[in-house]
């Protein structure tokens, strides 16, 4: 199916040569985190499948994907784009850096003796390969991401620190996935993963620490600043509406 531009905004289905309901659902997720649909904005089916045309079957099947992503939700009025809470947000990415500088801390307190090279070295050389070609600005890096952060704390020993980062990320993962909307910080993610992953396994643990910690913040700085302008957006579009 060829890219279709419907609708005052042109918006696309995005063509990438898999399934319609595949196709359906990139469009519509890159569309809600561009801001090319509105936070205000009610996700109906009939209205949605008009504008991509295609059918509402492939629009519901996004939907429900959408859904299970955390990026839509449901209220008395029927589904929305997500609106980020905050005041969790924050909570949330101090548990997050705690549990990923534990990772480090305990080899350097002794509770570990080094980081496992079988997990953390392919994790890294995957790195190198998306450094040398960086993909372009796209929400669903956050798993290649997420994937990145796990296999350097797994490394480090400690599966239960692994399943609880697994259960925090799986809660700020909508809004991380405002982090990689821009060729800069899709370069610097790759950059600063390559620069942990090399200073772990070469022993600077010291090194390593601090620049996670950096890297982390630096994160939770951009989705906090993204996250407060949809919070905006929505208010505004709510106070259209009502």
């Amino acid at each position: 199916m060829t890219a279709r531009a419907r609708g005052d905004r042109g918006v696309t289905v995005r063509n990438t040569g898999g399934p319609l309901r595949d196709q359906v659902y990139l469009s519509l997720r890159n569309d809600l985190m561009s801001g090319r649909i509105g936070p205000g904005e009610r996700l109906g089916e009939e209205r949605l499948a008009e504008m991509y045309g295609v059918s509402r079957t492939p629009v519901r099947e996004a939907l429900a994907r959408l859904q299970a992503d955390g990026l839509v939700e449901r209220d008395e009025h029927g589904l929305y784009p997500y609106r980020p809470r905050l005041d969790e947000l924050a909570g949330l990415y101090e548990l997050r850096i705690t549990l990923e500088i534990r990772g480090i801390r305990r080899i350097l307190d002794g509770s570990g003796e080094c980081h496992d090279p079988a997990v953390l070295g392919p994790e890294l050389e995957r790195w190198y390969g998306l450094r040398a070609d960086v993909p372009a600005p796209d929400a669903g890096f956050v798993a290649l991401d997420e994937r990145f952060h796990t296999a350097l704390l797994a490394s480090s020993g400690n599966r239960a620190l692994v399943d609880a980062l697994a259960g925090v990320n799986a809660k700020v993962r909508p809004v991380r996935m405002f982090d990689y909307l821009t060729p800069d910080r899709m370069r610097a993610t790759v950059d600063e993963h390559i620069a942990v992953a090399e200073l772990v396994l070469d022993g600077h643990l010291q090194r390593a620490h601090d620049t996670l910690l950096t890297h982390i913040d630096e994160s939770r700085a951009v989705v906090i600043e993204r996250a407060q302008q949809a919070l905006a957006l929505a208010r505004m579009a709510n106070a259209v509406r009502d």
